[in-house]
């Protein structure tokens, strides 16, 4: 029986487009041209995972100075890329809520931004708690982070329903124990947990 759901929050609860906070001052080439040539993704794990902006500044003064312009403003306009709650969080958690099951955040973030999640998606506010990954030196799919979710939370893996947007966390969870799923959408995540046996409606209440 499930009794605690895990959520991802990038693109699960919160709207995330990092592209967002160049808009009206950079060039979409100009930003593309940053990301490929510093591989962001890649880049971006490093903060989830606990470096600081400041040390990520001096790698990329190192590596690639020519865009130290577009890494400066990204950090400066952050919140800007953070658009708010996906549409249907809400009524997702507050459903699984009144079924009496915990509710938790696990979230690749960075430590020093994480309060714009919070700032611009109040829905962060209604989970039980969130581990945040900058917070904690490790990020997923690294297993040690669901141990220290299982750990932090009082979670029995086994019991538990994770999901994430990324397949590459879901997988890392099924191996450490967890039930899991892609998130795709708030309805898809509800027929993954009533196929596991938690009772949510098929679509959001109106």
């Amino acid at each position: 029986m499930i009794d605690a759901l895990v959520l991802d929050l990038g693109n699960v609860l919160v709207r995330w487009d990092p592209h967002a906070a160049f808009a009206g001052t950079w060039s979409r080439n100009e930003v593309l041209a940053f990301f490929a040539d510093v591989d962001f993704p890649a880049f971006n794990h490093e903060q989830d995972a606990g470096r600081t902006w400041s040390a990520a500044r001096e790698v990329l003064a190192a590596s690639h100075p020519q865009h130290l312009p577009l890494l400066d403003h990204y950090v400066a306009h952050f919140a800007d890329s953070v658009l708010g709650e996906m549409p249907g969080a809400r009524e997702v958690v507050a459903e699984v809520r009144a079924l009496g099951l915990r509710v938790f955040g696990l979230t690749n973030w960075a430590a020093e931004n994480f309060h714009v999640a919070r700032e611009k998606a109040p829905v962060v506010g209604l989970l039980d708690d969130v581990l945040v990954s900058g917070r904690e030196g490790v990020a997923k799919p690294d297993p040690r982070i669901f141990a220290l979710a299982a750990e932090r939370f009082g979670l029995v893996p086994a019991r538990t329903f994770f999901t994430d947007d990324s397949p590459a966390n879901v997988e890392a969870a099924r191996e450490a124990g967890y039930v899991a799923a892609v998130f795709r959408d708030p309805d898809g995540l509800r027929a993954a947990l009533r196929a596991h046996g938690v009772p949510v409606p098929p679509a959001a209440a109106t």
